[in-house]
């Protein structure tokens, strides 16, 4: 089972994180990670980016293995023979690390679709309490809200952590895990050992994180520069705001073991969480909101509201055309499940009416017998040639 890294920091947290998304998934890739979570403060922004080169990345090893297994390995001669891998191509696990008021920091990690809207719903809160750029949640709003996610506790984020984890860990159990992230400064084992012993007390298993900032050591420079506009001051005048060195990078599994020898079984519970996390971007499709009415579903709406237009366009009765056209449309619109727009358009066009606003339906819209019979367009689309299939596409 290959290391993941669940608590990576990208540029989408601003002027902290010095990589773009997409390069942690490069550069995951190039040292065997199965997957990295891109876990950027109390935002989810971006990790479309991250999805999307995952999956050219594994477009790219597909296609590589189909070319190889047909005419052999590419390239020069290997000293000896090589079988390659292909077990470890990176994909992004969603993830986002919410800063409470206090500063308590917590990673989380969808294990499902549901996790997922939970997420999206607690930072949704907390951006709407707090002034654009800011986010407001406190311990309550997680308890309250973390429903189908992995919680990792970030230890010595704020004054009463260790309190707060326990009242996570009383509510929530197995879903909150204590975060092991080195700090490269000679003293990581005493303070894994310290913590182990704290997450035994309280119940929680401990798992291990590299809490990257960047891709690779070169961009320790940049981190800098970006600490200093953060903080409003020079490079030269930084002190210990900036970095002591370029170790929080992207790190491999053989890495990750040799910093955490001792406490092996942190990096393993790692490796076995994000094979737990099978939430995937591809999974979204949007939905649009639900059009039924006093239990009448939205393809009896649409059809009782076409069939009123019927009347209402046609006194003296409709021609069988324009019969044939509706009825047409009315069975293209329930394959494609388009009735609830249609019926959204409706009451947007009786509301402005309504408030003797001027409005009117336009472009390949006038195709349409139904929107000429709720009203949306004013000019019978039997007069014309141009096909229904046009404005549904």
């Amino acid at each position: 089972m290959c290391f993941a890294e669940l608590c990576a920091m990208s540029n989408f947290t601003f002027l902290t994180g010095a990589a773009h998304p997409e390069e942690y998934i490069e550069r995951g890739a190039a040292l065997g990670l199965a997957g990295v979570a891109i876990a950027d403060v109390n935002s989810v922004a971006g990790i479309v980016r991250a999805h999307a080169q995952a999956r050219e990345i594994a477009r790219q090893v597909a296609e590589r293995r189909a070319l190889e297994a047909g005419r052999g390995l590419i390239g020069p001669p290997a000293p000896r023979p090589v079988v390659p891998d292909w077990a470890c191509t990176p994909r992004l696990i969603p993830a986002a690390r919410l800063v409470l008021r206090d500063g308590f920091t917590l990673t989380a990690l969808p294990r499902d679709r549901e996790g997922w809207a939970s997420l999206c719903r607690l930072i949704t809160l907390g951006r709407r309490r707090a002034p654009k750029g800011d986010c407001d949640l406190g311990l309550g709003d997680v308890l309250e809200g973390a429903a189908g996610f992995e919680l990792l506790v970030h230890p010595g984020s704020a004054p009463g952590w260790q309190e707060q984890t326990a009242r996570l860990a009383a509510r929530l159990g197995p879903c909150v895990h204590l975060l092991l992230a080195p700090r490269y400064d000679g003293r990581d084992p005493i303070r894994f050992d310290r913590l182990a012993r704290l997450a035994a007390r309280l119940g929680l298993p401990t798992l291990a994180a590299a809490c990257p900032l960047m891709h690779r050591a070169h961009r320790r420079r940049l981190a800098d520069v970006l600490s200093a506009i953060r903080l409003g001051v020079t490079v030269d005048s930084l002190g210990r705001n900036a970095l002591p060195n370029a170790e929080r990078r992207l790190r491999s599994e053989a890495e990750m073991r040799r910093f955490f020898m001792g406490f092996e079984d942190a990096v393993e519970r790692a490796a076995a969480l994000a094979a737990r996390l099978t939430f995937s971007l591809d999974e979204l499709r949007y939905e649009y909101p639900s059009e039924v009415a006093d239990g009448e579903s939205p393809t009896d709406r649409l059809r009782r509201l076409a069939e009123d237009g019927l009347v209402w366009r046609y006194p003296n009765g409709a021609p069988e055309r324009v019969r044939g056209m509706i009825e047409h449309e009315l069975a293209l619109i329930a394959k494609l499940r388009y009735e609830p727009y249609f019926l959204t358009v409706h009451d947007v066009v009786a509301f402005a009416r309504s408030r003797g606003i001027l409005c009117q339906g336009r472009g390949s819209a006038a195709n349409s017998v139904v929107c000429y019979c709720l009203g949306v367009t004013s000019v019978s689309p039997e007069v014309g040639t141009m096909v229904f299939e046009r404005f549904v596409s």
